[in-house]
């Protein structure tokens, strides 16, 4: 039984990847941070299936001391239960905030939650993927497009917009997969992103201010059930020829941004590794 990690999968996209994926015979850890919403995922997925194999775990991954204490507990699972092997990790946690907001280390919180959580995640499990010649998959969105990183102020302290931070952290996604690539497609690892387009989920509705809570209310009127991208995420788990593609719409290849390119990928990853205190170089060594 092959084990796949899904963050952000108490609700919306990331429930409905594990209600697919439990129902394909995955065995599902998912990562939420409320204990009400781990339970009721939980109880919904087993009420589907009552011999499926899910667990929850439960971390704000926006603090990167949550994603290291979390990832511990997962990777003495995955030793005990799982022969130290994962078939994916599902980088889905996200955020979207109406003003400048940080963590307990002081960085911007979409920036934050939206990429490094799932950057430090991953290296924290870069052994099992290793084992089990897996797959690392973002959620992205097709508004990375027509933005830059803003490499001399990439926490957007000093004009802080927060579509433009959103967009930004879309795009790292893109880099870091494109990083991964680079660096482990020689292991078998192979990352992906997956634009699941406007989706109907509460994103927008979390931790925002009146006016954001407002236009999302209205937008996401207008999106797809979050059962539809959660089609694409099981492909890429599920295909059996690991495409060559980066990034993913409906099990489908997309085209990205030109800003994703192996010089930015670099940069990000080397700015990534400053800020989360790692070094990919000597994962396995820390």
């Amino acid at each position: 039984m092959k084990t796949v990690v899904i963050t952000g999968a108490s609700s919306g996209i990331g429930l409905e990847t594990a209600r697919l994926l439990a129902r394909l015979g995955y065995n599902v850890l998912g990562i939420g941070r409320s204990e009400a919403n781990c339970n009721k995922a939980k109880e919904l997925i087993l009420s589907e299936n009552t011999n499926a194999k899910v667990e929850y775990f439960l971390a704000d991954l926006m603090q990167q001391r949550e994603v290291n204490r979390v990832s511990e507990k997962i990777n003495a699972y995955l030793n005990e239960r799982c022969n130290g092997e994962l078939h994916a990790l599902i980088n889905n946690a996200g955020c979207v905030r109406s003003w400048y907001m940080t963590t307990y280390e002081g960085y911007e919180q979409q920036f934050a939650l939206n990429h490094l959580a799932g950057f430090l995640l991953t290296y924290k499990l870069l052994p099992a993927l290793k084992k089990a010649q897996g797959r690392v998959i973002m959620t992205g969105s097709d508004s990375h497009k027509g933005i830059k990183v803003h490499w001399n102020d990439v926490m957007l302290r000093h004009r802080y917009n927060p579509l433009t931070a959103y967009k930004q952290s879309k795009l790292c996604n893109l880099l870091f997969a494109k990083g991964l690539n680079d660096r482990f497609a020689s292991d078998g690892i192979r990352a992906y992103v997956v634009d699941p387009g406007l989706v109907n989920t509460d994103i927008g509705n979390k931790d925002t201010g009146f006016l954001v809570n407002l236009i999302w209310k209205i937008r996401k009127k207008h999106g797809v059930s979050p059962d539809v991208p959660a089609k694409t995420y099981a492909y890429l788990c599920e295909v059996k020829d690991v495409p060559d593609g980066l990034y993913f719409y409906l099990c489908k290849e997309k085209n990205y941004s030109k800003e994703v390119t192996k010089e930015n990928a670099d940069r990000l990853f080397e700015l990534s590794e400053r800020l989360c205190d790692i070094q990919y170089g000597k994962v396995g060594m820390t």
